[in-house]
């Protein structure tokens, strides 16, 4: 959903990280803690190994991943706002027993998530859902379970027995061939799997996690993955099978025994909410973590390290560095890269981010539908709702089923998203109005019409909430990062979900291999 993207980087500064330092080829440098003392005269030039502009998921877990991975700790983490951790937003009222998202909800837990979890000092502090919980897709106004395993597909009331049969003969490879051009999500799956599958799972999944349009979003750049099973194979069916075989070939590295195990197909968030990983990273980072420093400009002098020049709370402060790389959203990106390379900064000025809006609501339990409860209780993931059947909410996550000790008893918690890029217009609306129509849609098909009135706990708007891998998006990310080694600017990268993807486990992911290639660059030319 919604809440497992909206991992965004932050406005215009970062935030580094500290963890084990294993000491491999690199230099490290005095503590940047001894020199940081003597800030309090402006014009004071810092330097680093790397700078980290943003201190968003992206960037903190870069930083993290250059001290545990490759032992890179000269670096530092500059972050335009007071806190860290971008747009994860956790919210607590300890005396009413509330604890909600007002960005991103959760991730899914795969190895490099929780690697950095645990490196974190977290994993006594993991919680995970139910794997078995259902997940919901509204259709002609019944919430009706989603399949979450091939014994389900025959006997799943979401789509007709014609609309089945259509989608395997398409897995299979009877269908038509793929067009000499890059394809929407839309056609993508209209050719491969049929309208239903497209109109009642596809769609609805499109909205949940991209708040996005399936018409202009890009298979291959959304959901490469999915994308790639037919280019390797012919077939959905075929690509799959072809990806089973190839990973067989290849020994498995064994798994880092610190990991917890998890079991089937579920998402995890921490015991206080999402923001216990920045704030965690954070806290080990220490003084290499600077908060409201505010990026002004970037140059690259003769000696090939990069000056950047910070308005903060000191006065001017530059910093001198081997390798920087910019976490912060496109848009911003685009404004301070723009004197280096004017081919760099128009084509990330062009990146779409539609505005959503988090609205949290609590309603007494006794107000679920009977026919919505499972022995007595609201159970599973969440909703998600096609935007064919009359609803303006994208989807709505049910917090108090998905974790612990999210509400007190008698209350169910719900994370509702809204907006987007087929609804705009929720800029515009009073906290009140969009309370009001998550409200409505909820009575629709989830809550009795007589229920009270909700408890409104939260209501966030993020104006441009989750960059849109529209269709040519990676040619215009390859084309950035291009204009940037023609121009002479090795060591300068790009970072963040417009690059990694939007799921907060691929910011992690990417994160990682950020960290990889920062690495090769410093060993092979800044070192020398």
């Amino acid at each position: 959903m919604v809440g497992a993207t909206m991992a965004t980087a932050t406005v215009t500064a970062a935030s580094p990280l500290r963890g084990r330092v294993t000491r491999r080829p690199h230099r490290v440098r005095a503590a940047l803690s001894e020199v940081t003392e003597t800030l309090a005269a402006p014009g004071v030039r810092l330097s680093a190994d790397c700078v980290i502009v943003g201190g968003g998921i992206s960037g903190l877990c870069t930083a993290q991943a250059l001290a545990t991975r490759y032992g890179v700790s000269d670096l530092l983490v500059t972050e335009a706002r007071d806190r860290p951790g971008g747009n994860i937003t956790t919210v607590e009222r300890p005396d009413e027993g509330y604890l909600w998202e007002e960005g991103p909800n959760s991730f899914q837990p795969s190895d490099p998530v929780l690697t950095m979890a645990v490196d974190s000092g977290l994993k006594d502090d993991l919680v995970f859902g139910d794997p078995n919980a259902p997940r919901f897709v509204l259709w002609e106004g019944k919430l009706r379970p989603v399949p979450s395993k091939p014994g389900d597909l025959p006997f799943f009331s979401l789509m007709s027995m014609p609309g089945k049969l259509r989608a395997g003969i398409g897995a299979l490879g009877i269908r038509p061939p793929p067009p000499d051009r890059e394809e929407s999500v839309e056609e993508f799956v209209r050719r491969n799997l049929g309208a239903e599958v497209f109109e009642r799972l596809i769609e609805p999944f499109c909205s949940g996690v991209y708040a996005g349009d399936p018409s202009k979003l890009s298979m291959k750049g959304a959901f490469g993955k999915v994308w790639r099973l037919e280019e390797i194979g012919g077939s959905i069916i075929g690509g799959t099978i072809k990806a089973i075989q190839d990973r067989n070939k290849k020994p498995k590295p064994p798994r880092d025994p610190r990991l917890p195990t998890t079991k089937g197909q579920t998402v995890a968030s921490f015991r206080k909410g999402l923001a216990m990983l920045p704030n965690a990273i954070a806290s080990r980072l220490g003084s290499r973590i600077k908060l409201s420093w505010k990026l002004r400009s970037i140059t690259k002098e003769d000696n090939q390290e990069y000056v950047l020049v910070y308005e903060t709370p000191e006065g001017l402060i530059s910093v001198q560095a081997k390798s920087v790389i910019m976490t912060i959203p496109s848009y911003v990106a685009s404004d301070i890269l723009r004197p280096l390379s004017v081919d760099t900064a128009d084509v990330l000025s062009k990146f779409y981010y539609p505005p959503v809006a988090a609205v949290t609501v609590s309603y007494p339990k006794e107000a679920i539908r009977k026919e919505c409860l499972i022995d007595g209780e609201l159970q599973g993931f969440g909703q998600l709702h096609p935007r064919s059947q009359g609803v303006e909410t994208l989807g709505t996550i049910y917090s108090s089923s998905l974790f612990p000790n999210r509400a007190p008893p008698g209350r169910v918690l719900l994370l509702n998203y809204i907006g987007g890029a087929t609804n705009t217009g929720i800029i515009s609306k009073t906290e009140s109005d969009l309370v009001e129509a998550v409200d409505r849609d909820l009575r629709k098909m989830l809550i009795n019409p007589r229920a009270a009135e909700p408890l409104a706990l939260g209501v966030r708007v993020w104006p441009q909430a989750i960059p849109q891998f529209l269709i040519g998006h990676l040619d215009c990310l390859d084309a950035a990062k291009a204009a940037l080694s023609h121009g002479g600017y090795n060591g300068l990268f790009l970072g963040g979900n417009y690059v990694a993807g939007v799921a907060l486990g691929r910011c992690i992911e990417g994160a990682y291999e950020s960290a990889s290639q920062i690495s090769e660059f410093l060993t092979k030319y800044a070192y020398k």
